[in-house]
């Protein structure tokens, strides 16, 4: 069978998993389940792109120019591309015509992966920058205005990437925890696939964060609210950003039925 990839992208922490389950539960969507990686991450399970803790490595791979693949990479040939898909085949459905693969480093890898998939589809995932330093406090050591920059650079360049997408969907955490129905039909909208129930009850984390939200400064906060995004963990109407082929499935996210 014909098959399509939608991969899943964002920084660590912001709702990747999350997401990447609620569209694997679509009964035409496969996904990697039960692989001995973190987080059923694809990243991990193909050998055509190397892939070591330094190239994931949270809040740091997102502003890493090294880690920018984009068209004309000495990675963009077709032996990438079929070594990438040996090397995912076992761990997808045959039968189903989506795949979803789920990895952060997604986000910097989607130019690339669009000249090796040319009919795959894009979903990024944000969460506000103050609760993603906060989620990932624990497991680096740099300061918290760092990791603040580390979110606003990452967005600013994966935006600059929009303009070269064909299909890519931008939705946020916040407002997925908020109206989990509302926001996976935009997302099976997007796929052009009939929207079904959210498989999980789903809980806002930013609440649990809150007392160890670092602060951001004024040009932080200036920069921020390009995403919908105030200081204190503020959240504000933001529409999500979508770029599609077909005016009507631009039509269809834009106001899901």
């Amino acid at each position: 069978m014909h098959h399509r990839y939608v991969f899943v992208g964002g920084l660590h922490r912001s709702g990747t998993s999350v997401l990447a389950r609620a569209i694997a539960a679509h009964p035409e969507v496969s996904a990697i389940r039960d692989a001995p990686v973190p987080e059923n991450e694809g990243c991990y399970l193909q050998g055509a792109i190397p892939h070591t803790a330094l190239h994931g490595r949270p809040m740091h791979f997102a502003a890493d120019p090294a880690q920018h693949l984009t068209e004309g990479h000495p990675l963009d040939s077709l032996a990438t591309r079929q070594r990438m898909e040996a090397d995912w085949q076992p761990w997808f459905d045959p039968d189903r015509p989506w795949r979803v693969e789920k990895s952060p480093v997604n986000l910097t890898r989607m130019r690339l992966y669009q000249q090796l998939f040319p009919l795959s589809q894009f979903v990024v995932i944000l969460r506000h920058p103050q609760a993603v330093a906060a989620a990932v406090g624990g497991w680096v050591s740099d300061p918290a205005p760092a990791l603040i920059d580390h979110w606003l650079a990452a967005h600013h360049r994966m935006a600059q990437d929009l303009a070269h997408l064909h299909a890519a969907l931008v939705l946020r955490y916040e407002d997925l925890v908020a109206d989990p129905a509302g926001t996976l039909a935009r997302v099976m909208a997007f796929l052009s696939l009939t929207p079904t129930a959210p498989p999980e009850p789903l809980t806002d984390g930013n609440a649990r964060h809150a007392p160890d939200v670092p602060r951001m400064s004024s040009a932080q906060i200036r920069a921020a609210a390009r995403w919908g995004y105030g200081p204190d963990l503020e959240v504000t109407p933001w529409q999500p950003l979508v770029s599609h082929p077909l005016r009507a499935v631009r039509d269809r996210v834009a106001v899901p039925a």
